[in-house]
């Protein structure tokens, strides 16, 4: 078939669609009620853990303390007891290999009871620690095939949640990934130390002005999501798209986006719906999701969440792409997230907005009030500045992946 020939139908197929039916749920259940409630939180956590044990894991996460391996064990019971009645049979370490993707390596609770039956069971150390093969990852070349053994460790510190599937539910608990020598092999493991010394450091400055009481400074992001939507039919009908994500020849539209007439219009009633039902499912799992608007190109948009602690973040931006894919497909789409997939029009970025600061002594990157609080932020905002002088390079290398320089110097 031509190409042309495969566009007249899928412009045949698109004109003949049966639009989806009106969802029944979208105005039964409140938004509020939706927010968290397929996410291990703090007042799940509060509700499910004897009072000592709760007391002992909120200061593992407020304040970084040490684990209990006992109050583990407890945390655990808690969480399959809970996983199970939302209808998972499975839990799952995810993790963020160095392949740009998202890893998770799925195991029952169900085990033989030896006497013909099975019983569902998750101990504390299942919870803390578990051991993929990780002779196929990517290590940058710092270990043999023959020394793969990796092992992935609980980020108490980011909420596990229930990932629903139309046959079911699975567990998810956010960890890192390292060697057993104790090297990264992730992209959540780095993130975790960086944030360690931005505490330490951070602190340090607070206790020139008289303001640290051991009060934990966490770095927040809030990371906006661009993407661009096509329906499936033109998306199958181009082998580069399906394989490499973007296109890769073609001619230029009749119309692109000179008269910038896209921009913050109109979002189309297909789009918009699904639109809303991705915000719906993000919200069960904890994401804070406050902004869309049709971005600059044709076909494309953006989603934009509230400022979290960073680790949190990052962990909601896979989880803010994975339902992005599946919600479009639902709707007879296809997500785009390559950074540039059409020459000629704008690419889609993930600007990231940051902060530091904690509950205590608020924004350290806002002016204050009060000569004392503006001296604070001038001498962090300065220390930014320098830190951003003087390791550009590296900064530039964390983003210098192949899609993402081909956005920054394509047309």
């Amino acid at each position: 078939m031509s190409g042309n020939q495969a566009r007249l139908e899928a412009i045949g197929l698109i004109a003949n669609a049966t639009p989806l039916e009106e969802n029944e749920e979208f105005f039964s259940t409140p938004v509020a009620a939706l927010f968290n409630s397929n996410v291990f939180d703090m007042g799940t956590m509060k509700q499910r853990l004897p009072k000592t044990v709760y007391k002992a894991l909120r200061r593992t996460i407020m304040d970084r303390t040490p684990l209990d391996a006992t109050v583990a064990d407890a945390v655990a019971t808690a969480m399959k007891d809970w996983a199970q009645e939302k209808g998972a049979t499975h839990y799952a370490h995810v993790f963020y290999p160095l392949t740009g993707f998202t890893a998770e390596k799925h195991d029952s609770f169900f085990s033989p009871d030896g006497e013909g039956g099975i019983i569902a069971e998750f101990s504390g150390a299942q919870l803390i620690q578990s051991e993929p093969d990780g002779s196929s990852f990517p290590t940058g070349g710092i270990r043999q095939t023959f020394e793969a053994r990796g092992y992935t460790a609980w980020d108490v510190t980011s909420p596990a949640y229930i990932l629903e599937n139309p046959n079911g539910a699975t567990l998810c608990i956010p960890t890192a990934f390292v060697s057993w020598t104790g090297e990264a092999l992730d992209k959540k493991t780095p993130l975790l130390r960086a944030m360690q010394a931005l505490d330490k450091h951070a602190r340090r400055v607070l206790a020139l002005f008289g303001d640290d009481d051991g009060t934990v400074v966490v770095p927040t992001a809030g990371a906006e999501q661009e993407y661009f939507l096509i329906d499936r039919n033109f998306y199958f009908a181009r082998p580069d798209l399906v394989a490499a994500g973007r296109t890769l020849f073609g001619a230029a539209p009749a119309k692109g986006q000179q008269f910038d007439d896209h921009y913050f219009g109109a979002i189309p009633q297909r789009v918009l719906s699904l639109i809303m039902e991705l915000e719906r499912e993000l919200l069960k799992l904890g994401v804070p999701v406050k902004t869309r608007h049709n971005e600059v190109a044709p076909g494309q948009f953006e989603l934009a969440p509230v400022y979290e602690d960073a680790n949190v973040a990052a962990d909601h931006q896979q989880l803010i792409m994975l339902m992005l894919k599946r919600v479009a497909e639902k709707y007879g789409m296809a997500a785009l997230l390559a950074e540039k997939p059409f020459a000629g029009i704008n690419g889609s970025g993930k600007h990231v907005n940051f902060s530091l600061g904690n509950h205590k002594v608020g924004n350290l990157l806002e002016p204050g009030d009060t000569p004392h609080a503006n001296v604070r932020f001038l001498v962090f905002c300065a220390a930014v500045i320098r830190a951003v002088d003087k390791y550009g390079p590296l900064l530039r290398a964390a983003v210098a992946s192949a899609g993402n320089d081909h956005r920054l110097g394509a047309n």
